[in-house]
C-alpha cells in the first residue's frame, strides 16, 4: 500500500453543529492541578483499540501525532499504545500512561464501559480524557466523532437505493458490529430507521470484535439458514466485514448482492471498483483527529473548549459533554474522484493496482 496524503482542506470538511443542549460545559473549561501548569512541553497519551481496521495505524495515529506537533511547536509528544481489541490491556495502558504522568488522554475505547474506572482514576490524577471516535463511560471531558445514527442512515438508504425493486422480493442479511462499541448501536439504530418496513430482514447479527472472520462465519450461517437464491442485500457495519462477507457470498456462488460497508478502507474502495461492495461511507479523518489533537492540547494547557467543541453529547454517565461531530459521505464508484482521491487519501495507483486496471478504466477511474 502506498503512502497516502493526509493534507486535507479543513474548509471542505462540514462539521454538524446541532447542539445537544444549551448548559454549561461540566468539565471542558476546568483547569486540573497538573494540566494548568502546562505549556507547549506536553505528553499528549493516545490509547487506540485494535490495529485490524486499517484506519488507527494509517490515518487516526499520524494525523494526530502531526497536530500536536504543529499546536505546540514542535514540542509536544504523543505516547502512544494500541489495545489490540482487548479491553484488559487497555486499561493497563491508561495505568501505565497515569504512571508516567501525560498531561492528557485521548482513548478510543475497545469497551466503552470496561474504560469507565480507568477514566475516572485519569481524572482522580488531574489528567483529563478526551474520547475519540467513542463515546466512553466516566467523566470524559471531551468527545469526537462522526454522526455515528446519520452513518447507518446512509448505509441504509444506498442499500435501499441499490435494491430498488427488488427490495421486498427477497432477504437480506444485517451484518453490525460489536455490542461493546457504542457507535456500532448507533449504527444499527440509524439502519432500522431506514430499512424497516422496506426490506425483509432474513437474519441479524451483533458480530464479535468486528473481526470480519466472524462477518464471514455468521454470513454462512445466514446463507445456510435463508437459503442463497432467497438473499438479496447484505447491510454490513463496516468494510473489514463486508470482506469477509464477499468471500462467504462468492464461496456460496452468490453474486450481484449490494453490500455495504463503512471507513473507507482501501480494500472496499477496491471492491466498490470491482463490482464486489456497492458502497462504503467515507469518514475524513483528519477533522476528526484534528478535534481531538486540538481539544487534548487545550485541556492540557488548561484552556476552556468554548471556540472548538461547538456540540453536546450526554454519554450514560456525563452529560453535556463538549463534543466535536464530523459529517460523513456515501463513497460509490461514481464519486472515487470527488471524495478520497480529492482529499488526498488515496491516489489512482493506490486504487487500480494490475488487479483493478481493467475496472477502474471502466469507471473511467484513470
Amino acid at each position: 500500500m502506498r503512502r497516502a496524503a493526509f493534507a486535507v482542506a479543513a474548509g471542505a470538511m462540514a462539521v454538524s453543529l446541532a447542539a445537544c443542549g444549551s448548559a454549561k460545559e461540566s468539565g471542558g473549561g476546568s483547569k486540573s492541578s497538573s494540566s494548568a501548569k502546562a505549556g507547549d512541553d506536553i505528553k499528549v497519551g493516545l490509547l487506540l483499540p485494535e490495529n485490524q481496521t486499517a484506519r488507527y495505524e494509517k490515518f487516526d495515529r499520524p494525523l494526530i501525532e502531526k497536530k500536536v506537533k504543529e499546536l505546540t511547536n514542535g514540542k509536544g509528544t504523543v505516547v502512544y499504545a494500541n489495545a489490540k481489541q482487548d479491553a484488559s490491556l487497555q486499561n493497563q495502558q491508561v495505568e501505565t500512561m497515569i504512571t508516567n504522568k501525560v498531561n492528557v488522554l485521548i482513548v478510543d475505547a475497545v469497551d466503552s464501559a470496561a474504560i469507565q474506572s480507568s477514566v475516572q482514576k485519569a481524572k482522580d490524577a488531574g489528567i483529563p480524557v478526551v474520547a475519540y471516535d467513542r463515546l466512553a463511560q466516566g467523566p470524559i471531558s471531551a468527545y469526537t466523532s462522526f454522526d455515528n445514527k446519520t452513518v447507518g442512515k446512509t448505509q441504509g438508504e444506498a442499500l435501499l437505493k441499490a435494491l430498488g425493486s427488488k427490495a421486498k422480493s427477497g432477504k437480506i442479511v444485517m451484518m453490525n458490529g460489536s455490542v461493546t462499541d457504542p457507535n456500532a448501536a448507533q449504527f444499527k439504530a440509524g439502519a432500522h430507521e431506514v430499512l424497516d418496513g422496506k426490506v425483509n430482514i432474513g437474519k441479524e447479527y451483533d458480530t464479535k470484535d468486528w473481526k470480519p472472520e466472524n462477518a464471514n462465519s455468521n454470513m454462512e450461517g445466514a446463507i445456510t439458514a435463508i437459503g442463497k437464491q432467497n438473499i438479496v442485500g447484505v447491510y454490513s457495519a463496516n468494510d473489514g466485514m463486508a470482506g469477509g462477507i464477499i468471500t462467504a457470498l462468492k464461496a456460496a456462488g452468490i453474486s450481484n448482492v449490494p453490500v455495504t460497508g463503512q471507513d473507507a478502507e482501501l480494500a472496499g474502495v477496491q471492491r466498490i471498483v470491482a463490482g464486489e461492495q456497492y458502497m462504503s461511507v467515507y469518514k475524513p479523518y483528519a477533522p476528526e483527529a484534528d478535534a481531538a489533537a486540538e481539544m487534548a492540547v487545550d485541556l492540557a494547557q488548561g484552556k476552556a473548549l468554548d471556540s472548538v467543541a461547538k456540540d453536546k453529547v450526554d454519554s450514560p454517565t456525563t452529560k453535556q459533554v463538549p463534543s466535536v461531530l464530523v459529517a460523513v459521505q456515501s463513497l460509490t464508484k461514481d464519486n472515487i474522484k470527488d471524495t478520497v482521491i480529492k482529499d488526498g487519501v488515496y491516489t489512482i495507483p493506490d486504487i487500480c493496482t494490475a488487479q483493478y486496471k481493467a475496472a477502474c478504466d471502466k469507471i473511467g477511474l484513470k
